[in-house]
């Protein structure tokens, strides 16, 4: 009974753990920053991929809730950048086998892990910057990962939830 009742609080803490983290530069005063635009950079990749629309439609979105102006690079307070990096986690799936055998309280067993594959899934890193300071004041980055096997829907739709997530912790200390 212990066991089980120590599991169910472990899995109620992790269910308040929050999906983002961020990080800021204390010594900003964001109520200063009333314009943003996308990073130069991030512009000029060629090929806009997928998820790079859902991630830009999304800052967008949230940025304008903030009240900030999209202005072009060179007008802007802040730049924005972002990226999905890809980390790689082991997974296990399936059950292991075993046999034992024993007589009263002594007993021998045996058995194997379940299978185990590595996967890649992509983690959401948003960063904004001070175009005049030229440094990172802001940034975030998601718990959350997108892999492969999701559905478009399901990749935007979490892109959209991470996304404002992040932006509700921003600009920082009025959570």
């Amino acid at each position: 009974m212990r066991v089980l009742f120590v599991a169910a609080m472990a899995l109620m803490l992790a269910g308040c753990a929050g999906n983002v983290v961020t990080d800021y530069s204390p010594t900003t005063v964001f109520g200063n920053y009333a314009s943003w635009a996308f990073a130069p950079g991030q512009q000029d990749t060629g090929f806009t991929s997928l998820d790079d629309s859902r991630v830009r439609n999304a800052l967008e979105r949230e940025l304008d809730r903030k009240n900030l102006r999209k202005l072009p690079d060179t007008e802007a307070d802040l730049l924005v950048s972002w990226q999905i990096v890809p980390e790689d986690r082991l997974e296990q799936s399936g059950l292991g086998l075993g046999f034992g055998f024993g007589r009263g309280n002594f007993g021998w067993a045996l058995s194997s892990p379940p299978p185990v594959r590595e996967i890649t899934e992509g983690k959401l890193v948003v960063e904004l910057a001070d175009r005049r300071a030229e440094e990172v004041v802001w940034r975030a980055a998601s718990r959350r990962y997108l892999n492969e096997s999701q559905s478009p829907q399901t990749r935007r739709k979490l892109i959209d939830e991470v996304v404002s997530e992040m932006f509700s912790k921003y600009p920082p200390g009025l959570d």
